[in-house]
């Protein structure tokens, strides 16, 4: 896959997401077999007022491509939070967030309500294309809701206005997470542009990835919200699209091992409190359907320091293996 100029070797993404595609969970990923990661969603407009938690959550995955992804709907604003945030992190690509379907900011005007103003849009990358060197993308959905499904007709339009490539979750913003993801929307969008696209939405697992690929023709796939809590899922992924043997999920411990690297690498980047705070949802993710795990759950909930994290983590080890 080529964006611009930028080759990319494989063919997994890490989504954005927003509250979990952190530093420390984009590494752990990372050295697990996700190709490309991108930060979580940072607003355009508070890069250029300099704030700090926006300019914190741009730290670029130190290993394989990362992309930086930005929201708004002012191209002024969004072409010069695009020259910051490629600036401030030294990512490989930019990425323009036009699916976020959450209301407070679908109802700012800001990611998937750009999908119904095709015109903003295109003025929006025809403006940050301008203002960097590096490649932009853009990550839609299929449409607003059941009756204004338009991403073939969006996509196009992207690529018209320089996009270097796009990423489509196949569900409308009504639909928000639920439902079932529309694949034919993606490979529509696939025979209508001449630019890389990446297919988002259930690929829950390696089989997934599979058919998700073979039915859309997607240059990529683009996992989310299965990969909560198992960062080894990109490998697998990437095995199964290249026709190799699926590795099995690694042993409990190994998955405990990994968290708790992943919460240091955490504490380093936040501090202890913040990464601590954060480490409860991630924590408990990494214990989906192991057994007899409720009494460490509730633990988990309580996590206030490091000490926690490694007394939890030995116990664990010791009582679940």
């Amino acid at each position: 896959m080529k964006l611009g100029n930028l080759e990319i070797g494989g063919k997994v993404i890490l989504a954005p997401m927003a509250g979990v595609t952190d530093f420390a969970f984009r590494t752990v990923c990372s050295a697990h077999g996700a190709d490309v990661t991108v930060t979580e969603m940072v607003s355009a407009k508070a890069l250029t007022y300099g704030d700090k938690k926006s300019l914190s959550l741009l730290r670029r995955t130190e290993q394989g491509i990362c992309a930086a992804q930005i929201f708004g709907s002012e191209p002024e604003i969004m072409a010069q939070g695009a020259k910051l945030a490629a600036e401030h992190s030294g990512c490989d690509f930019l990425d323009i967030n036009m699916g976020c379907p959450v209301p407070k900011i679908a109802g700012n005007g800001e990611g998937s309500a750009l999908m119904r103003d095709i015109p903003l849009a295109k003025e929006i990358v025809s403006a940050v294309k301008a203002a960097v060197s590096i490649p932009v993308t853009v990550k839609c959905r299929s449409g607003w809701d059941k009756g204004s499904i338009n991403a073939p007709e969006f996509a196009k339009a992207m690529e018209e206005a320089g996009a270097d490539g796009i990423a489509v979750h196949g569900r409308t913003k009504t639909m928000q997470y639920s439902g079932i993801a529309d694949w034919d929307v993606i490979h529509a969008v696939k025979q209508a542009v001449s630019i890389p696209v990446a297919a988002n939405g259930d690929v829950f697992n390696p089989e997934a990835a599979v058919r998700c690929m073979a039915r859309t023709g997607a240059d990529a796939v683009m996992i989310g919200r299965a990969i909560f809590g198992d960062p080894f899922l990109p490998e697998r992924i990437a095995c199964a699209l290249d026709s190799k043997e699926i590795p099995p999920i690694p042993p409990l411990c190994v998955r405990v091992d990994t968290a708790v690297e992943q919460f240091e690498l955490a504490r380093e980047d936040k501090g202890e409190h913040i990464a601590c705070l954060e480490a409860r949802k991630h924590f408990a993710w990494y214990l989906r359907g192991v057994s007899h795990s409720n009494y460490y759950k509730e633990q988990i909930s309580k996590i206030q320091t490091m000490a926690d994290i490694y007394a939890i983590a030995k116990g664990i080890k010791r009582d679940l293996q």
